[in-house]
């Protein structure tokens, strides 16, 4: 089995595993309890969740706090729900290609929504006029579907200078990419960075007025009420620091993949810019494909017909659509995901097999 689906999830890196591994023991160990115990158990497992927390938190900019949650959907929920523009139903302004996580929560409760328009290359231009009532700005570092690299800095100054918070959804740029520097809250996932699924983090930065959504014993300061898993975040920590020291070598070698995928795969069309783009997603089209024959014919290759959380929708994908694809291209699109463990070797027989499929259907 081949997998190239690292926009989905990636597989977990062994030093997170092994980071894991003394907080998952049973009653004969001392990592089972809970950190926000005050005997020693309790003492010993919070030192391990503060050491995770630091981490992570090397990966984002100084002057905020993570708070760990469940993922990046929750981190989105607290950012937009639990911000003053949530509160009290503001005016709000989200690029057209955001996941769902920040266009749902922001369609339940903004006073008025504006969609930012992305050009046919998958991205926002920076000096994109914004509502002049804006309260909070959402626009995601990198697509998690057709990987381009939105200009997020620029974009954070100017929600900044209209008075608005800036929220960036950062998930599938962590780990990968300088973190944005304009931003109020950004949102990330261990599980999208080699960690282990059911941990994710919002970074706040310090003076940003943030009410829980989630309410209870007050745990994560207050934001976030809940018991704390001490081996997921273990993981994440593990998971954000082996990103934080590999991050170049991970960029040389997902470069080097895109350029003999691009050699692999010439007779289809990129969707999305080829130069503002995180090189380890290639989504590419070619009309006339029935994707979901393809994937049948391709079965011991893991791919993509586009976003995992939209999998189910059953329809042509509204990323795609953003950027002026036909409702044709947009159904002869695939996502391959590359990543850290992705061979050269691998990528050319995957490239093989689909290419071979997708010639028998003409």
């Amino acid at each position: 089995m081949i997998y190239l689906d690292h926009q989905a999830t990636t597989p977990l890196a062994p030093e997170a595993k092994d980071a894991m591994l003394p907080w998952l023991g049973g009653a004969d160990s001392l990592g089972f309890g809970n950190p926000h115990s005050s005997h020693r158990l309790g003492r010993q497992a919070a030192a391990a969740v503060e050491v995770a927390r630091d981490q992570v938190a090397a990966l984002l900019p100084e002057g905020g706090r993570v708070v760990f949650t469940s993922g990046a959907t929750e981190a989105l929920n607290l950012a937009i729900r639990g911000s003053k523009a949530g509160r009290e139903g503001a005016t709000m302004a989200i690029s057209a290609i955001e996941h769902s996580a920040v266009l749902r929560t922001a369609e339940a409760v903004a006073g008025e929504l504006t969609l930012l328009p992305v050009d046919d290359q998958g991205l926002v231009d920076p000096q994109v006029e914004l509502p002049g009532d804006v309260a909070l700005v959402s626009v995601m570092q990198v697509n998690n579907e057709i990987g381009t690299i939105l200009p997020v800095d620029a974009l954070g100054e100017r929600a900044r200078a209209a008075g608005a918070l800036f929220v960036c959804d950062a998930v599938q740029g962590a780990g990968k990419i300088a973190p944005p520097e304009h931003a109020d809250m950004i949102a990330i996932t261990a599980h999208k960075m080699y960690g282990p699924k059911g941990i994710g983090a919002l970074w706040v930065r310090n003076g940003v007025d943030l009410e829980p959504v989630v309410t209870g014993g007050g745990q994560e300061q207050g934001l976030r009420s809940g018991t704390l898993s001490p081996a997921l975040c273990a993981g994440f920590g593990a998971a954000a620091k082996l990103s934080a020291e590999r991050m170049e070598a991970d960029r040389a070698h997902m470069e080097a993949l895109w350029a003999r995928a691009r050699e692999l795969f010439a007779d289809w069309t990129v969707n999305g810019s080829v130069e503002c783009r995180w090189k380890g997603n290639l989504n590419i089209h070619r009309e006339g494909i029935d994707v979901p024959r393809l994937m049948s014919d391709v079965r011991d290759v893991c791919f993509s017909a586009g976003s995992a959380c939209a999998s189910e929708e059953k329809k042509p994908s509204r990323i795609l659509g953003a950027l002026g694809l036909t409702e044709a291209q947009s159904k002869g699109s695939i996502r391959l995901g590359l990543g850290r463990y992705t061979t050269l070797e691998q990528l050319e027989e995957a490239a093989g097999k689909i290419n071979r499929a997708a010639i028998a259907q003409f």
